[in-house]
């Protein structure tokens, strides 16, 4: 007998529980073929707590046909053996019934897949299938909150990146492992959200919802101050206001960190401001999921500036170099009195994997252009920002640069 099997008296309750859930099936063969349900398990927690709040309810089911076992399953430990004496599914449909219906939903994919299993085994035996209070799918809920850090979002990926262990496709272990990572997840976004001072705020490209990227203007003049959230939906506006633009995602300054980009050309001693300090900059090759960010970047901001009244020359910020997409990484001075010091903070990683900082007393172009030559990698952390001068644009200011040694 499994753990909790053929009994779900003791997962009910009175008050509304989270109960996650998840179901192992067999493969189809073709197209056309349904799955089969083959094993359920659940866990019901307390949504205050997040503790388990009965025994939890696995269960094997028998199917129709024991053919539909491939030696895949049978490696997970589903084998003909065990289900031939498990309990087929309208033996234990009412133990089910009880430990989903009128409770919160929780799992990895359950919207598209599990609850779909689950309502088709209900249906072939002919009764109605339970229902949730309500629905929490993991996967586009962190998707859009967590980004893609690890990968395609799949349980497997997703543990991998928090050294949970290797996924074991068996329904309790993979709710329990479900759940770690939920936390793990939140506990990272919650320290994000608090210490950004300390996490710095930088995301991987594949962390940006492109939905919740927004440009933020704020019009000001002797008179009012006020903030405005423009999108490509935005009225057109002609208030002959000072204007300031921020780029954002979910309402914090967009801060991206790409690593391992390549120098396609090294800082350029002969740039100069207008002042007569130095111009430094770097161009670096980029991966196609950061030009798909930048170019989307690019629109919309070139689009909310031309309503707000810009009539700058609009520069887009990826240049091709031999069919490479490119784009400039600016490393800005600080003048204090006669002094000049970088703002961008610059590391030497080794080899080894031992990062060490690299202090500048003052602005040395020679010692950057030894630092960056072309072919070098580099880390990058760097924020995106608007200018409009005599031309307008996107600029990407280096706030820290992690250089590889050779």
């Amino acid at each position: 007998m499994e753990e909790g099997e053929g009994s779900s008296s003791a997962m009910v309750g009175e008050e509304l529980e989270i109960v996650f859930f998840d179901v192992e099936t067999s493969m189809p063969w073709g197209p056309g073929e349904r799955r089969t349900l083959l094993e359920f398990g659940a866990i019901l927690l307390c949504p205050r707590q997040l503790v388990e709040v009965a025994r939890p309810f696995v269960t094997l089911v028998r199917p129709t046909d024991l053919g539909v076992v491939t030696e895949a399953l049978e490696r997970k430990g589903i084998t003909r053996d065990a289900l031939e004496y498990a309990p087929p599914f309208c033996d234990i449909a009412d133990n089910i019934h009880d430990v989903l219906h009128g409770r919160i939903w929780a799992g990895h994919n359950i919207d598209l897949f599990d609850s779909k299993i689950i309502r088709e085994a209900f249906a072939e035996i002919g009764r109605s299938p339970p229902e949730p209070k309500w629905m929490i799918d993991t996967l586009p809920l962190l998707t859009q909150t967590f980004g893609r850090r690890a990968g395609n979002m799949k349980m497997a990926n997703l543990a991998d990146y928090f050294h949970l262990g290797p996924q074991i496709h068996r329904s309790l272990d993979d709710v329990r492992m479900n759940l770690d990572v939920l936390k793990c997840c939140s506990t990272v976004l919650f320290l994000e959200e608090n210490f950004p001072e300390v996490l710095g705020g930088f995301l991987e490209p594949n962390d940006i919802s492109l939905e919740f990227i927004q440009v933020s203007v704020s019009l000001s003049s002797c008179l009012d101050k006020r903030n405005i959230t423009s999108s490509l939906r935005t009225n057109s506006h002609s208030y002959q206001f000072e204007r300031s633009f921020c780029i954002r995602h979910n309402d914090s300054p967009l801060q991206l960190r790409c690593i391992g980009l390549r120098v396609h050309y090294g800082v350029h001693p002969n740039y100069q401001d207008s002042e007569g300090r130095p111009k430094l900059s770097i161009v670096v090759d980029i991966p196609e999921n950061l030009r798909e960010l930048l170019e989307f970047c690019d629109e919309i901001t070139e689009i909310t500036s031309q309503k707000f009244g810009s009539t700058s020359t609009w520069c887009h910020v990826i240049k091709e170099y031999g069919n490479r997409p490119t784009v400039r990484l600016n490393i800005p001075t600080t003048v204090s009195g006669d002094d000049a010091t970088y703002p961008t903070e610059i590391y030497l990683k080794e080899a080894s994997g031992n990062i060490r900082k690299k202090d500048f007393s003052k602005v040395d172009v020679a010692e950057l252009e030894f630092l960056f030559l072309p072919g070098d990698m580099v880390d990058a952390f760097f924020s995106v920002e608007l200018y409009d001068y005599k031309n307008a644009g996107i600029r990407l200011v280096a706030k820290k640069l992690v250089v590889h040694c050779r």
